[in-house]
């Protein structure tokens, strides 16, 4: 597996995954209607952010996008987010697509890497940043409507570089 820079041609294997993610409605706070035109103005970043895909010789098993987490005073800390192909999770994919993440921010000079909603009961995402070094600092009680669970909390969740 190789991460590389996302490239407008990397979008028709993409967009399958951000929709399969979105549409499911249980791990982003997307709206599930999103169109393809809609969604990629919003993943594929611009400078200074950064896009890039996890690929497996051609095919794209996952993607992931980080920037600046919130401007002017707030742009010392960086946010990212990440979406794996279905048949390739719980093969290290979003693990790698992480840490290439961490790396690229530290490189950048932030202080810190913040992810401002992560679904508390996406078990997967939340161990695996966990793992990494992140802290949960706040959880806001109810703020994510799951399709099966209903009402679940999102995480804020914090790594200080």
């Amino acid at each position: 597996m190789q991460i590389r820079e996302f490239v407008a041609e990397d979008w028709s294997q993409v967009w399958p995954i951000v929709e399969e993610v979105i549409r499911a409605r249980e791990t982003f706070p997307y709206d599930p209607a999103m169109t393809a035109d809609a969604a990629f103005g919003m993943w594929a970043e611009t400078p200074p952010g950064r896009t890039v895909v996890a690929v497996d010789g051609e095919r794209v098993l996952g993607t992931a996008k980080m920037g600046t987490n919130r401007p002017g005073p707030g742009a010392h800390v960086s946010t990212a987010s990440f979406m794996v192909a279905a048949d390739a999770r719980g093969r290290g994919v979003g693990t790698a697509l992480c840490r290439d993440a961490l790396a690229w921010a530290r490189q950048q000079g932030y202080a810190g890497m913040q992810f401002n909603a992560v679904v508390q009961s996406n078990r997967s995402a939340v161990d695996l940043y966990r793992r990494e070094g992140f802290d949960v600092v706040g959880t806001v009680p109810g703020a994510f409507r799951h399709p099966t669970l209903g009402r679940v909390g999102l995480h804020v969740m914090y790594q200080e570089f």
